[in-house]
């Protein structure tokens, strides 16, 4: 029986999580070949189902606003993660340390999204594009970070 045939439909990824997919390959190309903001948005828009089997589209909005803010807040980003870290940034892997800006970005940053989620996208997007373990690294270094950046947040959810 297929899905549309018992009802229920499969289900996409969403537009949030697909913005923070294409997030990280612009990310991934910042990194390893330069590029500026202007020309890895662009690319980062750019919505071809037909050749990524992706057919949900991004949330415009928010791949801009993480985009942008990543991109500018890089450094500062990586001076809250560096504590956090098991060796110097430069020795991460273009894939985890572009994962970690995002997840660092979103706990910083996006106060809306509780500090749960921020973390459980960026696994999601360890285990999708990173190493073997590398999403047990991106856990264990957000989660560290979420302590410090989100601490009323964790001790609100502990007493509830």
């Amino acid at each position: 029986m297929t899905a549309a045939a018992s009802g229920k439909a499969k289900r996409g990824p969403s537009p949030r999580r697909v913005s923070r997919e294409r997030v990280l390959r612009a990310l991934y190309q910042w990194q390893v070949a330069g590029g500026d903001y202007a020309g890895l948005l662009v690319q980062a828009e750019v919505h071809e189902p037909e050749e990524t089997g992706d057919t949900t589209p991004p949330h415009e909005g928010f791949l801009r606003e993480l985009l942008d803010g990543v991109m500018k807040q890089a450094a500062n980003l990586d001076q809250a993660l560096a504590p956090h870290l098991d060796r110097p940034v430069a020795e991460l892997s273009p894939i985890e340390h572009a994962i970690l800006l995002i997840g660092a970005f979103e706990l910083t940053h996006s106060l809306n999204v509780p500090y749960k989620v921020c973390i459980n996208e960026a696994v999601e997007l360890a285990k999708l594009y990173g190493g073997t373990d590398g999403h047990k690294f991106v856990n264990g270094v957000l989660d560290k970070l979420a302590k410090v950046t989100r601490q009323v947040e964790i001790e609100a959810a502990q007493r509830a």
